[in-house]
This record gives structure tokens, C-alpha cells and sequence, in this order.
């Protein structure tokens, strides 16, 4: 055969042929010759590679390149075309030095299989895995699995390969049961899948956990019920339904449905009816339910279907030309089917038309619902009183399911582990007795209901007024009584004793010192029994020391409405010895009610001593716990009441004096008010100047002094003391920030347009930019420990602050610090008490100079000359027309007079002190 001259080597290439006949076993100079032949047709490098792989047979670099290149050729050819035959043989040639090299082999396999040569591939994969090491194994089961996964391979083959690959590992189990669900091999799937579930050391490599490989098999045994067999599928869903409480619903209708499609439909709905008897959840139940209904619907459709088909039939049998007369028995022609229903026909046990019946049962289904579904609430919780009740009044209107029910709850309920009220179990299943008329029946359950051990003492005291309620019911009054006394009585000592030996006190214990009982006691004694009774009944509460201050309270009325007027007084002073505040409250202040009602002023001194007491009591105790300041302003007030009303107005004042000592800061003020309200109504309006001096300077808030001095001057005011208002309204002006109390500024505006002067108009405006600006530097320039509100500094003490601080100071501001500082030192040194403030003008002051020392005088007998102002000064401010208007010398009275003979006594000094502020402080500069 003549060999192409495009094959043979080119001038180009003498030189590496050159060296290759020098050296033919070298691979670098093969390797170099085809990467400069790479341009080159394949046939020519086709030469080279098969002269290399002649020469060096067992090189993989030459054999894989070569095989590549081959791969190349062929990847755009169809299957049929000769190429692959030849690629074929290369692959086997290869092989045969290369048989230990998994990548030829997996090369080979993956061409083997796109050829679709199906017989020569498997047997080409069993070469391999016997060729190669166990170690490679798996590079090659890979495409072996997917060769055998393909469509067109018989089922066999892929299962005898997938079992041979399980031994080699079987952690992919999971693969070859999808295999199998996927080839419909369905007996095979299921019992493999069984096996990896009774597998403890099983792991998923798919992540599939032991649920979810559960409900696979339930699924598959469910829906090919009639092709899997040799395996328990009741036993195996009951173990799932033990074992996966979460999906207990599904699995339940899933053991139905199995039943179902073998044909057992009355086993299916004794599945069904088992399961809504043993789920504990709602969604389970529900799904149950669900399924169930619709089951018997469908029953109940199809029979209706093959009821109007048969009916069809017998109409067409009947209107045909059959021989009624013919013995149907000797017709061999009819199959075994139609002569049994031929034969059978007309047999009530062979009566197919059920399906009244299939109706009644559904309709039965439907109406158990509310039963069913409060049986899943009460297998939650068997102890649950109220799911209980919800049960007994599903079956309303059926007295012996209602029966049966309160008895299996009163044996099922433990009081101690109840949910709600389990007396009122016993109390209902009573009353469904009594509304039947049958007392005996109803007076055992009661008997029966106050022998339980029950967790509260209230129950069973709630079950003993049952009782006696059921008893009053029926007009059996001393039975009602006689059960009550049982109920009170106190247990004996030995029945102590025995209890005391068990352990366990049960609260039948307790229940001589239930006050709910005795209470429905003593209402029945006051309603039934005498006096007498009723008042050894309130005596026992008393002694037993269960009473509260209500029933203190009742004991009371009824002695006094009985007459027994002293001894109700007992009553409350023993109420007010066990009580303590609040709960005393009432009894004081009923007490000291009545028994001023009572004897009014002939037995005053003992109705001071029960106030008197009351007081000590409050006192003696804790206020801010036990006894709030209020109980001691209404005492006070009460007090103060009965000396006005029986006493002595003089101890009345005094009652209200110690009253605005006694309680708290924020209540002062209002007992204040009252008191010169009172003082005013007694004794007259000028009689409350010193009441009004004594608030303002007892430490009242600020807020507080500033009111009262607004009433204080009010008053001088309407007395006529101009001089006196105003000396108020100048001391309470420290107190009021013109820009957040406006209030206080138009009072004083509106009292110097009416009684002033341009002088004493201009002094009112310079006190309130004095007041602003010390309000202003005090907010804003102290440091913020000094800013907080509720220890806002006076102003005078802001203005040390900042002069501490090193603050200059105008000279208008020290003439008035050295003025007010004088003025301290003479008010310090008259006060008594030595609380008196600075710049306040009490109703009496002391004169300190010459012969009058020590005598008070009116007014403050000093006229201030203030320093000529500018118009700037005074724009805006000056323009308003103040009116003008003498004050008639007998609004003074004797106090004028009086003045001016201080006046005349006081000499020099006398003429000193009529000097203005601002004049006496210059004299007193020069004379430095």
C-alpha cells in the first residue's frame, strides 16, 4: 500500500529524526517532536505517536495524549462511524501496558457508554474493578452506576450491579432504594428500607433522619398495599405512631388508608374511631376527624352509586324474555356471580341497600364532634375542672350521660393537682340531682363532696354554704343551722392527735377558721336563730380572731339596734385593739361617730379620751406604714369638731394648733386654711394675724409661705393696714419669679394702683428687676448642684453665692445686702424664737431703741428715700396713672396715736429712724 508523501518527515524534521535514531527510548525527544508537529494533520502525528508508543509502550504521558487526541477525532461522530472501532482497539492496546491506570480505564468506560454498546460495557466495568486496586474502586463505580441508571438497561442488569456495589459499600443503600422506587420494585424497596430502620448503627449520608426514612416506608407500604406482603404493616405504623409523636394524625389515617385500599373498610374505621381515642392534641385529632368524615362520604356516594346501577339492572332483567318459571339452577351458562344473586336474591341477609345505614352513621359522627374533641382536651390534662364542666354540658338534655360524666370527673379530678375549682364538680353534680327532685341523692354527693382532702380551705367551705344553701332552698331552715354548727365545730383533741400521728393535715382541719363560713353562719343566726345565738356566734368569731373590721362593724349594729348601746361600744374599743391602720380606720371614726351621737356633751371626757387614744395609737405606730397622715387630720379635725361643738372654743384653737404641727408638708397648708377659717368664724378676722405669723414662719414650703402671705395681705388689706400689706407683699416677692409666677406681680401691681403711690410704685418695680435678676444669675450662673428645684436657694442666699464666686456687684445691690443686713440683725434680736425671716413685718413689732425697747409698735415707721431715676429707667413702667387716695385717720384708730407717741419718746434716735435706708447707710459710710 503507497504511503501518502505528506506523511513522510519534511526537510524540517530530519533533525529530530536525527536525534530520535540516536536516541529512540528518550521521551523528551518524543515529547519535543509532537509539540513541533502540532500544527500538523493527525494522520502524520498519528505516525508519531504510534513510532513513540512503539518504542516506549509503557509511557502514560505518550498513551494519554495519544488517546486524547483520538477522543478529539471522534467527539463530532456518530456512534456508527468506523473512528470509534479504531479508538476502540487503541483503548485495548493501551490497556494492556496501562491496565493499572484509572484514568484510561474511566476514559475507555465514559466512550463505552456514549456508544451505548451495553453487554461490551459491563463487561468492559467488571475488567476494571478485577484490573485495578480496591482502593480505586470507587472511581469506578461512579459511571458504573450511572451506565446502569440509564433508560434502555434491563432491570436486572442495574439490580445485580447495585447489590454487587452495596457489598463493596453499604453506606449507599439510600441510592439503591431510590432505584428501586424508581424501577416500581416496590416488595425489594420495603424491605430494604425496613432493614435500615431496624439498622441502630445506621447513618444517612443524605441526611435523612430516622422520621423522615419512616414516613417513606409508611408511604410505601400504604399506597402499595396490595403489592408488598411479608411485612407487619399494622405493627410497623403503631411503632411509629409510639416512637413520632408529631405526625401521630397522619399516621393514624395512613393505617386507615392501608385497611382501606385491602378492602377492610370496617377494620379502617375501627383504626379511625382507635385513633380519635388516643391522640392528646387538637391539629392530630383534626386530621383524624377530617379524614374520617370524609371516608364515610364517600362510602355513602359509592353506595348510592351502585344502588341506582343495580336497580338499572333489575328493570332490564324484569322487562326481558326470561322464563320466571325457569330453574336458574340448571342454566349452566351463568357465571357463579349472577347465580348467587340470582339465588340469594330476596334474602334480607343479603340486602345490599345499606344505606340508611352509612347515613345514620355519619350523621352520628358528626354530631360526637364536641365529645370527641373535649376528650383530646381532657387526655392533656384529665385534672382540668373547666374542660370538664364544657363536657357535662355537651350531653345537656341527657340526665344519665351527665350522670356518668360528673361521676368519672369526680373519680378523675385530684383536687391537689386541679386546674381550677374542684368543688364545683361535687357542687354541680348536686344541683343536676336537685333539679331532678331527688334531695336524698343530692344530700349524698354533698356528704360525699365535704369529706374530700381539698387543696384550699375556701373550697371546702364553699361546698359546706352549698349545702346549707340547697337546705334553705327547700325550707328546711334548722337543718341549715344544724349544718353549719357541724361545719364550725372545733376538732376534738384526740381527732388532733391521730391527725397530728399521720402527717397530713386535710383542710377539714382548718375549717373552723374559715371566715367565709362563719360569716354565712352568723348571716343565718341573724336571719333564723335569737339574739342570744347570734351573739355567741360573733363571740367565737371574735375568740377564734378571724374577725375582720366588717364584722366588727355588723356586731356593732346589731347590739344598737337591739339597744345594747354600751355593749356596742365594747365592741368597737375590742375592734380598735385587734386592728391596726388602715383597716382601724372605719371603726375610729364610726365609734367616735356614734358615741358623740349618743351622749353629745354628757360624757365628754370619754369621748376625749377615745380621740385621745386614737391619737396615741397613730402616734405610737410607724405613720409612714401603718397609719397614714390622713387618719390623724380626720381624728383632728373629728376632735376639734367636738370641743366646738361641746367644749371650749379656746381648746378647739388649740386642737387645730396642734393639728398643723402633726401633719405631713403637703397637708399643712389646708389645715392652716382651716384653722384661721375657724378662728375668723370664732373669734373674728383680726384674731388670725396671729395664726397667719405663725404659718408663714413654721418652714412651709415656699410655694406655700408666698400663698399665705397673698391671704395675709389680703386681709391687712380689707383691716386697712396699707403699710402692713405691702411690707407682706415686699417679703413674699422673694418667693416669686416674675417670669414663671406673673400672678403674684399683677396682685401686687393691682394693690399699689388702688392704695399706692409713684413712690411705692417705683420701690414695687425695683424690687421686681432685683428679684428677676437674682432669679436669672441663680438658674444660670450657679453651679448645677444649685439649680435642681426642689432645692432652689432664697434670694438672698443666691446672691452670697455669687459673690462668693467673684461676681461684681452693683452699688444698688449693696446698699440693699447692707440695709437687709442691719434689718436681720434687729429682727434676730427681738424674735423669741429666733426663726423670724428677714424683711417680714410681723403684727406686733418690737422697738429697739430708747424707752420704748421692748414695747411693740405698728407699722414699720420708716421712710425710704430712694435715689432720683432717669426717664429711661421708667419708660413704659411710669406712664401708668396710679390713683391716688388718702386713708381716713379712724382706719387707724388707736394705732396711729400710739405711733406718734413712740415717736415723740424716741428723741434723736426717734429722728434717726425716720431717715430713709439710703441716708441712714451714707451717714453711716462718712461716720466710718
Amino acid at each position: 500500500m503507497a504511503i501518502s508523501k505528506d506523511l513522510y518527515p519534511s526537510q524540517e524534521d530530519l533533525l529530530y529524526e536525527e536525534e530520535l535514531l540516536r536516541n529512540p527510548f528518550s521521551l523528551k525527544l518524543w515529547w519535543r517532536y509532537l509539540i513541533a508537529k502540532a500544527e500538523s494533520p493527525f494522520k502524520k502525528r498519528f505516525i508519531i505517536y504510534e513510532r513513540a508508543l512503539k518504542a516506549l509502550p509503557g509511557s502514560y504521558k505518550l498513551w494519554y495524549a495519544y488517546l486524547r487526541e483520538r477522543l478529539d477525532i471522534v467527539r463530532n461522530l456518530p456512534v456508527t462511524h468506523p473512528q470509534y472501532d479504531s479508538l476502540n482497539n487503541t483503548f485495548e492496546r493501551a490497556l494492556v501496558t496501562m491496565h493499572k491506570m484509572p484514568r484510561i480505564w474511566v476514559m475507555y468506560l465514559q466512550t463505552l457508554t456514549v456508544q451505548q454498546l451495553i453487554t461490551r460495557t459491563r463487561r468492559t466495568f467488571d475488567r476494571a474493578l478485577c484490573a485495578l486496586p480496591v482502593t480505586q474502586h470507587d472511581r469506578i463505580w461512579e459511571p458504573y452506576l450511572v451506565f446502569v441508571s440509564q433508560d434502555g438497561i434491563p432491570i436486572e442488569t442495574s439490580l445485580r450491579v447495585y447489590r454487587r456495589y452495596l457489598m463493596y459499600d453499604p453506606s449507599h443503600i439510600e441510592e439503591f432504594i431510590e432505584f428501586l422506587v424508581k424501577s416500581e420494585r416496590w416488595q425489594e424497596s420495603a424491605e430494604r428500607l425496613a432493614s435500615v430502620l431496624n439498622d441502630d448503627k445506621f447513618y444517612s449520608i443524605k441526611g435523612k433522619t430516622k422520621h423522615k426514612l419512616w414516613m417513606e416506608l409508611c408511604e410505601l407500604l400504604v399506597h402499595h398495599a396490595n403489592v408488598i406482603s411479608g411485612l407487619n404493616v399494622d405493627a410497623i405504623i403503631r411503632g411509629g405512631i409510639r416512637k413520632f409523636t408529631d405526625e401521630v394524625g397522619m399516621l393514624w389515617t395512613s393505617l386507615a388508608d392501608y385497611y382501606i385500599r385491602k378492602n377492610l373498610l370496617e377494620k379502617a374505621r375501627d383504626i379511625y374511631e382507635e385513633g380519635m381515642m388516643k391522640v392528646v392534641t387538637v391539629r392530630d385529632f383534626s386530621v383524624i376527624f377530617d379524614v374520617y368524615s370524609r371516608f364515610e362520604e364517600s362510602t355513602v356516594a359509592k353506595k348510592m352509586e351502585m344502588m341506582s346501577s343495580s336497580d338499572e339492572e333489575d328493570e332490564n332483567e324484569e322487562n326481558g324474555v326470561e322464563d320466571e318459571d325457569e330453574d336458574v339452577r340448571l342454566n349452566f351458562n351463568l357465571s357463579v356471580k349472577e347465580l348467587q344473586r340470582k339465588i340469594l336474591n330476596g334474602f334480607w341477609l343479603n340486602d345490599d341497600n345499606d344505606v340508611d345505614l352509612r347515613l345514620a352513621r355519619l350523621e352520628e359522627l358528626m354530631n360526637r364532634r364536641p365529645a370527641l374533641a373535649n376528650s383530646v382536651l381532657l387526655r392533656q390534662n384529665p385534672h382540668n375542672v373547666e374542660q370538664w364542666h364544657r363536657r357535662v354540658k355537651i350531653f345537656e338534655g341527657n340526665a344519665a350521660k351527665q350522670i356518668l360524666t360528673y361521676t368519672e370527673a369526680v373519680r378523675t379530678v385530684d383536687p391537689m393537682k386541679a386546674v381550677g375549682k374542684p368543688h364545683t364538680l361535687w357542687v354541680a353534680f348536686a344541683k343536676l340531682y336537685e333539679n331532678h327532685k331527688d334531695l336524698v341523692n343530692t344530700r349524698v354527693i354533698l356528704d360525699k363532696a365535704v369529706q374530700v382532702n381539698y387543696k384550699n380551705v375556701d373550697h371546702l367551705a364553699s361546698v359546706w354554704c352549698e349545702w346549707a344553701e340547697m337546705e334553705l332552698r327547700h325550707k328546711n331552715f334548722k337543718g341549715a343551722l344544724e349544718l353549719m354548727r357541724r361545719a364550725t365545730a372545733v376538732p376534738t383533741v384526740e381527732v388532733r392527735r391521730r391527725v397530728a400521728a399521720d402527717g397530713n393535715e386535710p383542710v377539714q382541719m382548718k375549717l373552723h377558721r374559715s371566715l367565709r363560713l362563719w360569716s354565712f353562719y352568723v348571716d343565718l343566726e341573724e336571719s333564723l336563730g335569737t339574739l342570744e345565738s347570734t351573739r355567741a356566734v360573733y363571740e367565737k368569731i371574735l375568740d377564734l380572731r378571724i374577725a375582720t373590721p366588717q364584722i366588727i362593724l355588723n356586731y356593732a349594729f346589731l347590739l344598737e339596734e337591739n339597744k345594747y348601746f354600751e355593749d356596742a361600744f365594747k365592741v368597737y374599743e375590742r375592734g380598735v385593739k385587734i386592728f391596726k391602720y388602715p383597716h382601724v380606720k372605719d371603726i375610729w371614726v364610726t365609734y367616735l361617730t356614734k358615741f358623740v351621737k349618743r351622749y353629745g356633751k354628757t360624757k365628754l371626757e370619754r369621748a376625749k379620751r377615745v380621740v385621745l387614744s386614737m391619737l396615741f395609737q397613730c402616734s405610737s405606730e410607724n405613720l409612714s406604714i401603718d397609719a397614714p397622715s390622713d387618719a390623724v387630720r380626720t381624728l383632728y379635725l373629728q376632735y376639734a369638731k367636738l370641743e366646738e361643738d361641746y367644749g371650749m372654743a379656746k381648746r378647739a384653737m388649740k386642737v387645730y394648733e396642734e393639728a398643723t404641727k402633726k401633719v405631713p408638708e403637703g397637708q399643712k397648708l389646708e389645715m392652716y386654711e382651716i384653722y384661721i377659717s375657724r378662728a375668723a368664724e370664732i373669734f373674728g378676722v383680726p384674731r388670725t394675724r396671729e395664726i397667719y405669723e405663725q404659718a408663714i414662719e413654721s418652714g412651709l414650703p415656699h410655694k406655700d409661705v408666698k400663698i399665705m402671705c397673698i391671704k395675709f395681705a389680703e386681709l391687712e388689706r380689707s383691716l386697712g393696714e396699707i403699710d402692713r400689706a405691702r411690707a407682706l407683699y415686699k417679703y413674699a416677692s422673694q418667693f416669686a419669679d416674675p417670669r414663671s409666677d406673673p400672678e403674684f406681680w399683677n396682685k401686687w401691681h393691682e394693690f399699689e394702683v388702688q392704695h399706692g403711690n409713684e413712690d411705692t410704685y417705683r420701690e414695687m418695680l425695683r424690687i421686681k428687676r432685683s428679684v428677676s435678676a437674682s432669679y436669672s444669675q441663680t438658674h444660670f450662673i450657679l453651679p448645677e448642684n444649685m439649680m435642681q428645684k426642689d432645692k432652689l436657694l432664697d434670694v438672698e442666699d443666691a446672691k452670697d453665692e455669687l459673690k462668693k464666686a467673684g461676681l461684681p456687684e452693683d452699688e444698688m445691690a449693696a446698699l440693699e445686702r447692707q440695709l437687709l443686713t442691719t434689718t436681720t440683725t434687729t429682727t434676730t434680736a427681738a424674735a423669741k424664737d429666733g426663726v423670724r425671716r428677714v424683711g417680714f413685718v410681723s403684727a406686733g413689732v418690737i422697738s429697739q431703741s430708747g424707752e420704748n425697747e421692748g414695747k411693740p409698735v405698728t407699722g414699720n415707721g420708716e421712710d425710704s428715700e430712694l435715689p432720683d431715676e432717669s426717664d429711661d429707667e421708667s419708660d413704659g413702667d411710669d406712664q401708668v396713672e396710679i390713683a391716688q387716695k388718702e386713708v381716713p385717720a379712724a382706719v387707724f384708730g388707736g394705732l396711729a396715736r400710739k405711733r406718734d407717741e413712740n415717736d415723740e419718746e424716741a428723741g434723736e434716735d426717734g429722728a434717726a429712724k425716720k431717715l430713709g435706708a439710703l441716708e441712714r447707710i451714707k451717714r453711716q459710710k462718712l461716720n466710718q
